[in-house]
This record gives structure tokens, C-alpha cells and sequence, in this order.
């Protein structure tokens, strides 16, 4: 019995000093911002470690002008229908969005006990603009012509994740597919008759991304 009770010690106290040898590391958080979409927007992320093969990240975003939109949909012309939204109003668009990502990474960094490494992810993605409203007159009287946007977006990233000190490289590039709908209420005359034309657009076409996140471990 006291062979039993000593090997039992023994045990556990061997079990004792390998976990303090071999700790399992508490999950992390990342905080990163993406510099490459400063033209246009303020895009946050939250990374949130689940272990050391997934995470999930959370993405804020806040617009200050839809300046790059203008390029897509005014400047480049590949047959796509156009919105009518003036050049003004994209450049002045305000809005906010909001995104979600599982990532799973497939190869991880040598070493490491977070969740680091080369990644797959998906991620689901919605913006609203505001366009400001334009003035239309008519009859000495001032109208307000008004547009807004909603995006929504399905994409499929490959990123290799790395720490130098404590800052966080996040370099990625993927594909996916993007939908806007423009919704717009314009003021037009018509035989000196006034008109407003409710309208909306849809327009559905491939997305192609490239960039690179930067942060901070927490």
C-alpha cells in the first residue's frame, strides 16, 4: 500500500513540474488597424484567439469619403451600370461598417504557442454611406436631392501571421465577391413639371484585396 501511495506522489508531482516546464499559454488579443485603406476609411480589428489553430476577428470601419467608389464606378468604365450620385456627393460620403472573420491558421510559426502563422479566412462584411444631400432649385424654392449606400461582401483571405517585438505583421491577399445598392430620391423637371425619382442600383461584381494590418499584442 505504501509503494501505491508513493508512486501516486511521484506521479502527480512529475505531472506538477511538467505543466510548470510546458505551460499552456492564455489566449491573446490583437488589436490592428489596416494603414492600406487610409485614402478613404479607418478600418479597426479585434483578433480574438479561441486557440492555437483558430481565431476570430472582429472589424470596425469608419468612412470619411467614398472616393475610391467614384474611381470604380465613374472612371473605369467596363459596362457597368452607373449610379446617379454626382462626383461631390462620393467624395463627401460618411459612413461606418462593420466585418467578421474566422481564420484558421494552417501553419503555424515554429515555436509558438499562439495562433500565428500562414491562415485561411473567411469573412462577412456590411457598409453604410451617407451621401450629402444636394440642392436643386426650382421656383425660387430649394429641394434636396438624397442618396445613401449599403454594401455587402462575402471574402476568402490567405495572410501569414508575425510578431517582431511586440508589433504584429498582418499581410494578406484574397478574392470575393461585393454587392452595392445605391438608394437615391432626385428632384427633375420635366415639361416645367417637377419630378422626384425614387430609385435604387444593384450592383454585383467580383472583389479583388490586398493589404497589410498592423498591431498590437494585448
Amino acid at each position: 500500500m505504501k509503494k501505491i501511495v508513493i508512486a501516486l506522489v511521484i506521479t502527480c508531482c512529475s505531472l506538477q513540474l511538467s505543466a510548470q516546464e510546458n505551460p499552456v499559454a492564455p489566449s491573446k488579443s490583437t488589436l490592428k488597424v489596416n494603414p492600406t485603406t487610409l485614402i478613404n476609411e479607418l478600418d479597426l480589428y479585434w483578433e480574438q484567439e479561441l486557440s492555437n489553430k483558430f481565431s476570430l476577428e472582429f472589424g470596425a470601419t469608419f468612412i470619411y469619403s467614398d472616393y475610391p467608389d467614384y474611381l470604380l464606378s465613374k472612371r473605369i468604365d467596363i459596362g457597368q451600370k452607373k449610379p446617379d450620385i454626382s462626383t461631390d456627393q462620393f467624395v463627401e460620403g460618411l459612413g461606418f461598417g462593420a466585418r467578421v472573420g474566422f481564420r484558421w491558421y494552417l501553419f503555424a510559426l515554429n515555436g509558438s504557442q499562439h495562433a500565428s502563422g500562414t491562415y485561411f479566412q473567411p469573412s462577412l462584411l456590411y457598409k453604410r454611406v451617407y451621401y450629402p444631400a444636394t440642392d436643386f432649385d426650382f421656383n425660387d424654392e430649394v429641394f434636396k436631392n438624397k442618396a445613401h449606400k449599403d454594401v455587402y461582401g462575402l471574402q476568402f483571405l490567405i495572410g501569414r501571421q508575425f510578431t517582431r517585438q511586440k508589433v504584429v505583421f498582418d499581410p494578406y491577399l484574397g478574392v470575393g465577391i461585393r454587392g452595392k445598392v445605391y438608394h437615391y430620391a432626385n428632384y427633375n423637371v420635366e415639361n416645367d413639371v417637377l419630378n422626384l425619382d425614387k430609385g435604387h442600383m444593384v450592383s454585383i461584381l467580383p472583389s479583388v484585396h490586398l493589404g497589410i494590418k498592423i498591431g498590437l499584442n494585448l
